[in-house]
């Protein structure tokens, strides 16, 4: 396998250094595990450069948070015992990603010492739960790809928790992200930590406690752009942007944001003309210069917001749908925006929108672009399509499977679509102008996480358990 520090020296040439950050996203306890190990393929030497990109996944929905691999021979069809190469039982909760950078797996969760309530999956009301009084711990795993093998824990905080979350969330909601040197852990009331690739902790900052409506909880994950790591807190109290030195963790630049409370990951929109700070919000959507001044901002977005930004074709998509409201928007912004870009009360749009949907945003889950489609995975089980360049319908609702409900967002790969039911129910799509679903692959747990593509597999989370899936 190519090391890290061969591509490093790669990159030193200008000629690859765009090539290279492109392809790889860089920018700059596990108490008693029970790994079963059913087969376990072995990874020989990288044939190309292309090949080099495959062993990392290092954010929430991957490079660039387009939640699609170009590798071949990835999984199509799996079940709990049908191409595994190995599963690994997971202490606590947690509905963080798992993270990849070459030989490892980077994942989060909070032990409790008592009994955790278990998730209850659907849409429904009365999922507040009282702030608990057990003693819970904050805990950061390495593991092995190849075997599922537990290679560090590292407990970065314990306590009695300050706040509660609700039903359906975790105390380890936010996905981490590493950029090969460091894996950066963020947990939203708690604090930020920076680890090593063995597991050492490095350095650490508290984050104040803050309300969120209904005691909900926290999910928006921390981003990494050149030294600074990024960090949203948007919430009932203070919602504020926050930019820290990667490196020590250290304050660079703080901006207090006029803003309610979102669940929704900012997102470093390295555009033609500029390198943008793109975060969404109930209010408004704000996009940022490097520095924290603000560039634009778009009102107009549904009164709870979780959807990732995201660019493709030269256009940043953004959306929210929350089921409760009646305005579930997406957008296609053109880079160079300035000040309010709002659309006007008779319908006008501002030249640098390049088109608007009224009802093509979803609630959880974040869209995905596949070809020339952009597609939509409504949390009631509906699936949408749209021409990702005008904004054109092309397909309407179409029901995937009745009574399912989804959290996790798609991810595609060999002219498919997956879609994953908080049942553990991954659904097979056709990618495409024709909506039809392909297979069904079952792993009978509850789920909500976003699972991670690299080495030529899969990997889900379910409520209990991490799946390497293999063919």
């Amino acid at each position: 396998m190519a090391s890290r520090s061969s591509w490093l020296i790669l990159a030193r040439s200008q000629s690859w250094c765009i090539l290279y950050a492109r392809l790889t996203g860089f920018r700059g306890g596990f108490m008693n595990v029970r790994v079963v190990l059913l087969s376990v393929g072995v990874v020989g030497l990288l044939g190309s450069i292309a090949a080099a990109a495959d062993d990392r996944w290092p954010q929430f929905r991957g490079p660039g948070n387009l939640g699609v691999s170009e590798e071949s021979g990835l999984p199509e069809s799996w079940s709990t015992t049908e191409n595994v190469a190995w599963v690994a039982d997971i202490p606590g909760l947690g509905w963080s990603s798992p993270i990849v950078w070459e030989d490892r797996l980077f994942l989060t969760s909070v032990v409790s010492t008592g009994v955790a309530e278990a998730p209850v999956l659907g849409l429904y009301i009365g999922g507040e739960r009282p702030t608990p009084t057990e003693e819970h711990r904050w805990m950061v795993y390495g593991i092995d790809v190849a075997t599922g093998t537990l290679l560090w824990e590292t407990e970065v905080h314990r306590g009695v928790p300050e706040t509660s979350h609700h039903l359906k969330n975790t105390f380890a909601s936010e996905t981490p992200v590493t950029d090969g040197e460091q894996v950066y852990a963020y947990f939203g009331n708690v604090g930020v930590f920076s680890l090593s690739l063995d597991g050492d902790l490095l350095w650490s900052r508290r984050i104040e406690v803050s309300d969120m409506p209904g005691g909900w909880g926290t999910a928006a994950s921390p981003v990494l752009s050149g030294d600074r790591l990024y960090i949203v807190n948007d919430n009932d109290s203070q919602s504020y942007m926050l930019a820290l030195s990667k490196e020590t963790g250290n304050e660079i630049w703080r901006v207090d944001r006029d803003e309610g409370a979102n669940w929704s990951t900012p997102y470093v929109w390295e555009n033609d003309l500029r390198t943008e700070l793109v975060t969404t919000g109930t209010d408004k959507v704000r996009s940022y210069d490097l520095d924290g001044n603000l560039l634009w901002e778009l009102t107009g977005m549904s009164t709870v917001t979780a959807p990732t930004p995201f660019s493709q074709f030269g256009l940043l998509y953004i959306s929210s749908g929350y089921i409760g409201d009646s305005k579930r928007p997406a957008f296609a912004i053109r880079p160079g925006a300035r000040g309010d870009i709002t659309p006007a009360a008779d319908g006008r749009l501002d030249a640098s929108i390049a088109w608007f949907q009224p009802q093509a945003g979803s609630y959880n889950t974040s869209p995905i672009i596949y070809g020339n489609y952009y597609y939509t995975l409504l949390d009631r089980g509906y699936f949408t399509c749209h021409d990702a360049r005008t904004g054109e319908e092309v397909y309407g609702k179409q029901r995937i499977h009745v009574g399912a409900a989804f959290s996790s967002s798609p991810w595609a790969y060999s002219g498919k679509i997956f879609v994953l039911s908080e049942e553990g129910d991954t659904y097979v799509i056709k990618a495409g102008p024709e909506f039809e679903v392909l297979d069904t692959n079952s792993l009978d747990e509850y789920s909500m996480a976003t699972p991670a593509i690299a080495h030529g597999s899969l990997f889900i989370r379910t409520v209990s358990k991490l799946y390497r899936i293999s063919d």
